[in-house]
């Protein structure tokens, strides 16, 4: 009986040291990369701003030729909604929003994922002209864990964990938009 004692002692103290451990981690995150492509920033603009497009490039949605998909409202409007529903644990199930467009500038989109768990996150595409015809584009994703999940940041690296996925992406847009010409 004294054992078990010690041993829920224990437990408790390990959970409160976690819970006193999360009050101080970081909740929130933000991850980017970027790439130089060589075309007009209207033609990179035109081509973002559509998310039947963005199949073509996204790592995340060749993972599954079998994902389900599909768009509602005006695809590259404010208000158009992407849905994706796959069987793979890694694709999930969920949506992505247009919520702001600034033309020729960025664009951004409200993720929100429901399966294999339900949270929300933001997306963009940034574009910067650096001359004539070379663009650069970046895409970033932030968002944030809740309290006391976010302990769990101290064990995973997010930048780590998409920056090479959003890299991918752009690199196979640059490849995209670069032999259009």
């Amino acid at each position: 009986m004294k054992f078990l004692k010690k041993v829920l002692i224990l437990i408790i103290s390990l959970i409160c040291l976690v819970l006193i451990i999360a009050l101080f981690v970081k909740k929130d995150f933000h991850v980017s990369r970027s790439v130089e492509i060589s075309a007009t920033n209207d033609e990179v603009f035109e081509y973002l701003r559509f998310m039947g497009n963005h199949s073509e490039f996204s790592v995340w949605e060749k993972m599954d030729p079998n994902v389900k998909q599909s768009i509602n409202g005006e695809d590259g409007k404010v208000g158009a909604i992407y849905t994706w529903d796959s069987k793979m644990e890694d694709l999930g199930a969920g949506e992505q929003e247009i919520i702001k467009i600034e033309d020729g500038k960025r664009i951004d989109y409200e993720l929100r994922f429901k399966r294999p768990w339900e949270v929300t996150s933001n997306a963009y595409f940034a574009q910067e002209e650096l001359g004539a015809e070379k663009i650069k584009v970046s895409w970033g994703i932030t968002g944030s864990t809740s309290y006391p999940w976010n302990f769990l940041s101290l064990f995973m690296d997010m930048d780590a964990e998409m920056g090479p996925d959003l890299k991918k992406g752009l690199d196979d847009l640059k490849k995209i938009l670069e032999s259009e010409e």
